[in-house]
């Protein structure tokens, strides 16, 4: 793979420090991008869509309000960004990764969409995922995988493996992902790049494709602690649109990366999750969370271990409220209104045609979730799965509560293990659920958290995420800690 361009190695707040003065144009940077997708993508596959001519456009304008004496929309206008195929956009195709919804262009763009537009941040395209975000390695793709541009025979992580990898190859500054058991978190670990999972409801979900509504959450991807939280600002906030849309101010998530991008976290509680560090993991995880520990123990932090016991079954409690839910919202995809329709030959009943349609375009790992959860909700099984599942939930949520009257944010790794080679996992579906162990709790809870960067495995030399949790509309506390962090270890 190519080395990348001096514009295209900047961070977010760089370029966007640059395009503000009018010491480079947007139209230069985004250009620059596009160049560079050009260069390596047919490599790494980050993108399943690219925009060029919406993105220079967008550009265009930017330079344009600049010259007029306007100022900027925001803190990132003209700083292009990579957006996860899973949010609507009127000007390119939808897909979710998946054949059934293949070129469809969706009427209306997502709340994230439109305010990425208002912010003056051009797209340069849309990026690959497991299909409705089911999976951990973007191989589920009905498009083909994602490469990890540190190791391309690796996985990037899934389900926004496209996101991480455009980031990670240098390919888009900023990207967009969703996180519904870790999506943006486990992605940015594998990748070395900084991923964050907001509180739920603090970013909307109107135009986000849903796999699971109680879990899915949209949240921002970076090189850097400041960019995530520079784009975090930008997307989150109340919408009226989202009936679970959370009606607070955004916490002072930019704030808290500066002040802790000065690298003093005296005062700071940080509590370590038994239940999340384990012997079982890879030993050069456990090793490169230690090292981590240290670093933060350093920063003047005060370190303690903390017990959220449920946290055991959360796996458990996650496969059966996830598939439920993944059931009734993929039953929209019926081959009657849009996308795939497949059979009708005009000899087979509505009903064949759908079943025929569903069987063509969803992949295996969408059929089998749909089983498990259509199952999990079936007459004389809910009460003993998806009830026993909202139970052990709110037991989960009751041990996040109470490790936080001991602690300000916890920690864990963010994933048991480093990214695993291409085809390595795909014939056994358990040992892919199993690297989602750590994140998984967060969103049952609806609290958030980000992944940083840890020290590579002594293992194996790859990328570790060091996972920082903190309590709901506690945003800000996350990038305190990891921006601190990052300084002390970049």
């Amino acid at each position: 793979m190519s080395s990348p361009t001096a514009l295209t190695e900047l961070t977010a707040a760089e370029l966007a420090g640059k395009i503000h003065s009018g010491e480079v144009s947007s139209v230069e940077v985004t250009r620059a991008h596009l160049d560079r997708i050009a260069a390596v993508d047919a490599e790494i596959h980050a993108f399943l869509h690219v925009g060029a001519e919406q993105a220079l456009a967008a550009a265009q304008a930017v330079d344009d309000a600049r010259a007029a004496g306007a100022p900027p929309a925001s803190a990132l206008a003209g700083v292009p960004l990579a957006l996860k195929d899973v949010f609507t956009t009127t000007d390119m195709p939808t897909t979710c990764g998946s054949a059934i919804l293949d070129g469809w262009v969706a009427p209306y763009d997502a709340t994230v969409t439109a305010r990425l537009r208002a912010a003056g941040i051009p797209v340069l395209g849309k990026t690959n995922m497991d299909e409705f975000a089911m999976g951990s390695s973007t191989e589920n793709s009905a498009f083909g995988p994602t490469r990890n541009p540190l190791d391309t025979t690796r996985i990037p992580g899934g389900s926004g493996g496209g996101s991480a990898a455009a980031l990670a190859s240098f390919q888009a500054p900023l990207a967009i992902g969703t996180d519904t058991g870790g999506s943006i978190r486990q992605p940015a670990a594998v990748t070395g790049t900084v991923g964050t999972k907001p509180t739920y409801g603090t970013v909307s979900r109107y135009g986000l494709v849903a796999c699971a509504s109680s879990l899915d959450q949209g949240g921002p991807c970076g090189r850097t602690v400041l960019d995530t939280a520079l784009l975090h600002e930008v997307i989150a906030g109340h919408d009226p649109r989202d009936s679970t849309s959370v009606d607070a101010p955004v916490p002072p998530v930019v704030a808290a990366a500066r002040q802790g991008a000065a690298g003093d976290l005296r005062g700071v509680r940080i509590g370590v999750v038994r239940e999340l560090h384990s012997d079982s993991y890879q030993p050069g995880v456990i090793g490169s969370f230690d090292r981590a520990v240290q670093t933060l123990t350093e920063l003047g932090a005060e370190v303690v271990e903390v017990s959220c016991p449920h946290f055991t079954y959360g796996l458990a409690a996650y496969y059966l409220i996830l598939p439920s839910e993944v059931s009734s919202n993929l039953a929209r995809f019926d081959g009657m209104r849009y996308g795939l329709r497949a059979g009708d030959d005009g000899t087979r009943s509505a009903d064949q045609v759908m079943a025929v349609t569903r069987d063509a375009g969803f992949g295996a790992e969408v059929k089998r979730r749909i089983m498990i959860g259509t199952y999990a909700l079936s007459a004389g099984y809910y009460d003993a799965y998806y009830g026993q599942a909202l139970k052990v939930r709110t037991l989960i949520a009751r041990d996040f509560a109470a490790a936080y009257e001991r602690a300000d944010v916890l920690i864990s790794p963010t994933s048991p293990v480093t990214p695993w080679k291409l085809g390595e996992k795909l014939d056994d579906p358990l040992a892919m659920y199993l690297t989602d162990l750590c994140t998984l709790p967060t969103n049952l809870a609806g609290t958030c958290a980000i992944s940083v960067p840890a020290p590579l495995s002594a293992d194996d030399g790859l990328p570790v995420g060091l996972q920082i949790m903190a309590p709901a509309l506690a945003d800000d506390r996350l990038y305190r800690v990891a921006a601190a962090y990052e300084a002390a270890t970049r």
